[in-house]
């Protein structure tokens, strides 16, 4: 734990949704006074009573993605712009940018958050980041978090030819890196990588304590996999650039939601009915916030969230991140997931080593691919056909594809130079390449 003293609420210090509530009920007066400091919520604001409690605030309108584009770039902004530490996007829609920004305070929360893992983070940690950084908060948001707890941060950015597959394994393994942080499907390609270069992922990496995952669904098949693998928990993270960490997994695998931090409401848009629990889209007001207010930020994302008792005894209600899952693409008279469809690829016997699979939905079939060794190929292919037909009614035709083909060894072996722009060559040099950085 990071030795610093710190005003944020702490893991531990309420004891049941009373406490909670006033926790975030004392903070909320200041987080509206911020909002009122930015051109947007002025103008929300300006003939409505302030609210002071959660009840007063469901009385406000919801703050939608599409209001941060259309207030791009700092029509949000509630501080000068001289306090802001960092200025971020997320994916927009059409090309539209949608605008974060965060003072040096408000990095204390964003990395206090992320850095709530149950398998502790510290100064004796080597710590792998692998994902963006540029605009996106996330490798700046876990790069803070590790810093924060005094890990040793590893920049492996999955975005820059300058660290290949080939080079994380190798900085995984010689550096001795004990926890990262990476979407889930990039833990499979590192374990493909791994196997190239010669190793056992579950024995020649003995430092490895956890792999810190997020940014994309994950079935439980998928994470068992992973988790087999490697042979460490693979532990989830739910949360945006807009926002930070908003959830995180107790030592009962379950997500819970940081409602010590930010205060959540569940919205059904077929209704326009709130609560505090139950199925619907996740709205967010984070409470210590001062860069840029957010008052019932709609995600848009579907959730399940509960107030059932967890053992693990954080007091915090959880969350079931079900994301776009529940979309799918007709295939006859069926609706496919890619949800369900994952949860039957990794349900497939571990010996058939079945990890990269794509599917295409027809309106006549579902047409599977997976890589899978010869040896394999054929029981493989007849289980998933069976277990997809039983699954969804639907026809399927799977066809089985050699190492390789999906997931091509290239990218796994490659370490490619990273050519820095110059403009006078030898006479034996290739010029064709100025100017260029690959």
């Amino acid at each position: 734990m990071n030795e610093a003293t710190s005003s944020l609420p702490q893991l531990g210090q309420w004891h049941g949704p009373e406490d909670l509530q006033r926790l975030q009920e004392k903070q909320l007066p200041q987080t509206v006074t911020w909002a009122t400091r930015s051109p947007f919520y002025r103008r929300l604001l300006r003939s409505a009573a302030l609210p002071t409690t959660a009840a007063d605030l469901a009385g406000l309108p919801l703050t939608s993605k599409q209001d941060l584009r259309d207030n791009y770039p700092f029509g949000m902004l509630a501080v000068p712009k001289e306090r802001l530490a960092t200025y971020h996007e997320s994916s927009g829609t059409a090309g539209q940018p949608t605008p974060s920004y965060y003072t040096a305070e408000d990095w204390t929360d964003l990395a206090e958050r992320f850095a709530r893992k149950w398998i502790g983070m510290s100064a004796e940690d080597v710590f792998l980041v692998r994902t963006p950084y540029a605009l996106l908060l996330t490798g700046h948001l876990a790069h803070a978090a590790g810093r924060w707890s005094g890990a040793t941060v590893v920049p492996g950015d999955n975005r820059s030819l300058a660290m290949p597959y080939a080079r994380v394994v190798r900085v995984m393994h010689d550096l001795g890196v004990t926890l990262t942080w990476s979407v889930p499907t990039e833990c499979l390609i590192w374990a493909a990588a791994a196997a190239e270069a010669g190793h056992r992922p579950d024995v020649d990496f003995p430092a490895l304590r956890a792999l810190f995952v997020g940014g994309e669904p994950l079935t439980d098949a998928r994470r068992a996999r992973i988790s087999q693998l490697w042979g460490v928990p693979v532990i989830e993270e739910y949360g945006s650039t807009e926002t930070g960490s908003l959830a995180g997994e107790c030592p009962d695998g379950r997500m819970h939601l940081w409602s010590d931090r930010a205060l959540f409401e569940v919205y059904d848009p077929a209704t326009g009915a709130v609560s505090a629990e139950g199925d619907g889209q996740l709205v967010v007001t984070p409470l210590f916030r001062e860069a840029m207010p957010l008052l019932r930020y709609n995600l848009e994302d579907n959730v399940s969230v509960s107030y059932d008792d967890c053992a693990c005894g954080w007091n915090l209600p959880t969350v079931r991140v079900l994301g776009r899952s529940a979309f799918g693409y007709p295939v006859g008279s069926a609706t496919v997931t890619q949800h369900r469809l994952e949860e039957l690829v990794f349900s497939l016997p571990e010996p058939y080593g079945v990890v990269f699979w794509r599917a295409k939905a027809e309106p006549a079939a579902l047409r599977v691919e997976i890589e899978v060794p010869p040896e394999h190929r054929a029981a493989a292919v007849a289980e998933l056909a069976a277990s997809v037909r039983a699954a969804f009614g639907a026809e399927c035709e799977v066809a089985g594809l050699a190492p390789g083909t999906l997931v091509p060894r290239e990218a796994l072996t490659s370490m490619p130079d990273v050519v820095k722009p110059r403009s006078l060559f030898g006479p034996d040099e290739d010029w064709g390449k100025a100017l260029l950085y690959y």
